[in-house]
């Protein structure tokens, strides 16, 4: 069963710092490019980040700089260090394979930031 499970979102300051995690099943994380995706209520998920099994990372503009993707190849499992947060960033954060998306996604996890 394909699973996807984000965590690490909640409430923090303008300024302030977030570390995502996402553990997904082997099916989709081995050999794929992950993505870190986000939906702002309003708004169309996007991609803000994605790294290769090889571990060659891109950013969004919107986040180039304060934002670092990361993946454990042994634990299946992809981060996002999220620094110097701004209240445009709050949004439920995804993960998923950054190209062909697999259906279910996971729950996502919150991430608001106050100004």
């Amino acid at each position: 069963q394909v699973q996807l499970v984000e965590s690490g979102g909640g409430l923090v300051q303008a300024g302030g710092s977030l570390r995502l995690s996402c553990i997904a099943s082997r099916s989709i994380f081995s050999g794929n490019t992950m993505g870190w995706f986000r939906q702002a209520p309003g708004k169309q998920r996007e991609l803000v980040a994605r790294i290769s099994s090889g571990g060659i990372k891109n950013y969004a503009d919107s986040v180039k700089g304060r934002f670092t993707i990361s993946r454990d190849n042994a634990k299946n499992t992809v981060y996002l260090q999220m620094n110097r947060l701004k209240p445009e960033d709050t949004a439920v954060y995804y993960c998923n394979a950054a190209w062909r998306p697999i259906d279910p996604w996971g729950q996502g996890t919150q991430v608001t930031v106050s100004s």
